[in-house]
This record gives structure tokens, sequence and C-alpha cells, in this order.
């Protein structure tokens, strides 16, 4: 199935959009790599959904405005874009850094969201528990720590250096990054108080062998928001919807159908 791929202006900010699928609107909030082209697990949503995937400002090929501080602008941002893009009861869909925005969407107003799922989300904090510093990783210790099958990591490892114009982006999504979640790292002190009043079905997505958010954050999710249900991928690292991108699809999938029917 063909994507399409466009630019919007969003309150005077530029973002770059990919959309394909025809069904119920699903946007993905993309995390800390960005979200440079149409993968595979997009390709298996829009075979049931209209799937929307906006670059955030400050990532890929989108704006980087000057009002950009902190993950509330963003999420009040795409407040305007739901608005923008007419989009009404809509199945939020987030990961790590995006996972962390949809919550922070949905705590804020979720008139328009009919489901939300969130993806090993950052934002919170459990004492004890620290998180993978993604930040002082190397490219291989990174691309070892995403994922619990290491073929993907060597597949990673020997993919062929990005052109001047990648290496420009992979720059921008890594400093956008670092605005968002360099301090407090990947965490807002405030949202746990807050995720009560997430008041949609909520999906909570986590793989048991997550470096980067380990998987004991994910009860303290499941115990903060209301009318959520936690789903754990075995031998499944931090970025389930590639490195289980079928599971990920019938949970996401499985989810959307039963509480939306």
């Amino acid at each position: 199935m063909s994507f399409t791929e466009s630019y919007e202006t969003v309150t005077g900010t530029k973002i770059r959009l990919m959309r394909g699928g025809k069904g119920a609107p699903l946007l993905f909030l993309h995390g800390a790599s960005g979200a440079s082209r149409w993968l595979p697990f997009m390709e298996k949503l829009s075979e049931t959904h209209e799937v929307i995937v906006p670059e955030h400002p400050g990532f890929g090929g989108s704006d980087n405005p000057e009002w950009l501080d902190n993950i509330s602008d963003l999420a009040f941002f795409y407040l305007d874009v739901l608005d923008h893009l007419g989009l009404d009861k809509v199945n939020l869909v987030g990961q790590s850094i995006g996972g962390w925005l949809a919550a922070e969407i949905a705590v804020r107003n979720a008139t328009k969201l009919g489901t939300l799922t969130v993806v090993a989300p950052a934002g919170i904090r459990v004492k004890g528990l620290p998180k993978g510093d993604v930040f002082m990783w190397s490219p291989e210790e990174t691309a070892r720590n995403l994922f619990h099958d290491q073929a993907f990591a060597e597949a990673m490892l020997a993919a062929p250096p990005p052109s001047k114009e990648g290496m420009e982006i992979l720059l921008r999504n890594k400093l956008t990054s670092a605005k968002l979640a360099w301090e407090p790292r990947f965490l807002n002190p405030h949202l746990h108080k807050w995720l009560h009043r997430i008041p949609v079905p909520t999906l909570i997505v986590w793989g048991d062998d997550d470096k980067a958010m380990p998987v004991g954050y994910a009860p303290a999710w499941r115990d903060l928001i209301p009318n959520s249900r936690l789903e754990i991928i075995e031998n499944c690292g931090h970025v389930p919807q590639i490195e289980k991108a079928d599971r990920f699809v019938e949970l996401v999938n499985g989810f959307i159908g039963e509480v939306t029917r």
C-alpha cells in the first residue's frame, strides 16, 4: 500500500507528514531517532487504519521553531495539529519520547482521542530503577542496547554511512532530543501527578529486555493510568514496532478493535 509525503504548516510551523491507508485515523508519534521513512509496521497498520506519521518540530524535514523548549511545548503544538488536520476519535500511538509526548497530550486534552497506546514511554521516574543514558552511549552501544535480537543491531551497524544530508538530519534529531530530555533526563517531574486525567482506553506496550527504559517502569505506568492495559513482549528491546513488528501490530489492532467496537 502506498503512502504520501507532504508538508503542513500549523500555527506558523511547517512539519513533514507521511500518510497512508484507510480506516479510523492512527497518529504515530516517533521517538528520538525520528521518522525519516515509511517502515514495515506502518505499512501493516495502514491495512486497517489511516496512518499519519509526522516529524516533530526540530526533527528531520520539519521546521525548528524558536518556541520549542520542552515536551510541554510539543504537547500543546500537537493539540493544534489535531485541530488543523480535522482529526477526531484518533488512535494516538507513541514510542519512547513519542510515548511520553502522547501521554502529555492526553493529560491536557483528550477530547479528540479515541484510544492511547504508549510504547516504552519516557517521562516518569521509578526510584531505584535507572534508565539507560542514551546520550552517553556510543553508536555501537546504542545499536546493541536498542535490541534484544542482536541481528538487528548487526544490520544497523553494517548499514552504509549516511550521506551529508543524512548526517545533518541525525544531528538535528539528537540536538532536539537533548533539548527535550537532557535535564532532567527523560523526565517531567510532575507528569506522574496528572496521568490519572487520561480518560481514554490506554494500552501500554513494553519489551521485556528494554535497556533504555527498563521494563520495571511498565507497572508504574499501568498503575498511574486508569483503564489501562499492560502488554509485555518477550525477547524484545526498546523498539517493539521494529524488532517484533507483527506482534506489535497484532496488539495495537486487537486493542483498538476491542475497545472501539
